[in-house]
C-alpha cells in the first residue's frame, strides 16, 4: 500500500550490505563488465583504492529503499543523483567481506496541486556521501 507523504517525513536509516558476488551478478545482468568492478589489480592500476561498486548499482540500491518506503515503485516519476565517491567492496574472502551503504531520506517538498512529493535521499559509505543531490519525485496516493 502506498504511503502518503508529509513535509519533513524521514525515511529511517537502512543499511545495505554489498558483496563482490552481488557485483558479479549485477555485471551479468547489466552487461557492464568493466574490470574495475571485479579485478583488484585493474582497480589499483587506474588509481582506485580497490574494486568499486557500479554507480548505477548504488543508485539502484537507494531507489529500492525509496520504493520500499513509499510502497509502490511505480509512484516514482523522477529520480536523479550525482555520483560523488565510490563504494569500495572488499574481496569475498576478506573480513569483513561486505561494504555497507547507509541510506536515509527526508520529504523536502509536498506539492498538493500536482499531487507529488519530493524526497531527498542520502547514501553514505564509511561516513562519506557516495551520491549527491539525490532526489526523487513521487506521486501521492
Amino acid at each position: 500500500m502506498r504511503r502518503r507523504l508529509n513535509f519533513g517525513d524521514e525515511i529511517p536509516e537502512v543499511v545495505v550490505p554489498v558483496t563482490r558476488a552481488q557485483l558479479r551478478r549485477y555485471a551479468d545482468l547489466s552487461g557492464d563488465h568493466n574490470p574495475i568492478h571485479q579485478d583488484e589489480s585493474v582497480a589499483h592500476a587506474v588509481g582506485l583504492p580497490g574494486v568499486v561498486a557500479h554507480g548505477m548499482f548504488t543508485m539502484g540500491v537507494v531507489g529500492r529503499v525509496l520504493a520500499d518506503y513509499i510502497g509502490d515503485v511505480a509512484a516514482i516519476i523522477r529520480y536523479s543523483t550525482r555520483f560523488t565517491r565510490p563504494v569500495v567492496v572488499p574481496a569475498d574472502d576478506a573480513e569483513p567481506n561486505t561494504a555497507e551503504i547507509h541510506i536515509t531520506g527526508k520529504v523536502s517538498e509536498v506539492n498538493d496541486g500536482e499531487g507529488t512529493a519530493t524526497i531527498s535521499m542520502t547514501a553514505t559509505f564509511n561516513g562519506q556521501t557516495v551520491l549527491g543531490r539525490t532526489q526523487a519525485t513521487v506521486l501521492q496516493p
